[in-house]
């Protein structure tokens, strides 16, 4: 699997690079995968490919996603990206399928941590802006019943660029004020693991990742 190391960018950014490495892997017939971690500054929320574009704020940067999905705030997280030709992923041709064993491949990380997670069951709760996090389906991944991991997944001319939002904290507040309803049913890697710092966790998935 190939590798691109952590880096920090804007929503913008972070939206054209995905992209682009998918479209240079189309180009170029890559054969493997290519894995990438980021984070995000400014936070940014980022709408779904087919979501309405009514979501308006000037307090935060808002982007479009290429995947699908709901509305989502990145802000203190980590994100990864996933391209692969749909052949190099067992089932690629069946999306759920693919979905759980690209997923697997963060739940075998969390497992060197010592922590065990799943995939949810399919949840939905009443939302206006039917925020990302709060939406649950058999794909995403939690931690004793509490969504940790959401991602969403595009396809391109035999490809699949998959990415999800790792949270490894949040502010409720800032996401009750965006959103204007309750935040629950979520949990985060800081609440699973207070010790470990962020830096911590992003080296350990690198290392992980890299001797993939």
């Amino acid at each position: 699997m190939k590798y691109y190391g952590y880096g920090v960018y804007s929503g913008a950014d972070n939206m054209r690079i995905d992209s682009e490495i998918l479209d240079n892997a189309i180009l170029n017939q890559e054969t493997e995968p290519i894995f990438r971690l980021y984070g995000w500054s400014p936070k940014c929320i980022s709408l779904g490919r087919n979501q309405k574009g009514d979501f308006l704020t000037e307090e935060i940067d808002v982007v479009r996603r290429l995947t699908g999905g709901r509305a989502l705030l990145h802000d203190d997280e980590i994100t990864y990206s996933f391209v692969s030709p749909v052949s190099a992923v067992p089932n690629g041709e069946t999306i759920i399928e693919s979905y759980k064993y690209i997923s697997g491949i963060l739940i075998d990380f969390f497992k060197t941590l010592g922590v065990e997670l799943d995939f949810g069951e399919n949840k939905r709760v009443s939302t206006h802006f039917d925020y990302c996090m709060l939406l649950s389906t058999g794909a995403d991944v939690c931690y004793q019943g509490k969504k940790i991991i959401g991602s969403a997944q595009y396809r391109k001319n035999g490809y699949i660029l998959q990415h999800g939002s790792i949270l490894f904290g949040y502010d409720k507040e800032l996401l009750e004020k965006l959103f204007n309803e309750e935040v629950k049913g979520i949990t985060t890697v800081s609440r699973i693991l207070p010790n470990l710092s962020k830096n911590e966790f992003i080296s350990k998935f690198e290392t992980y990742i890299s001797n993939f």
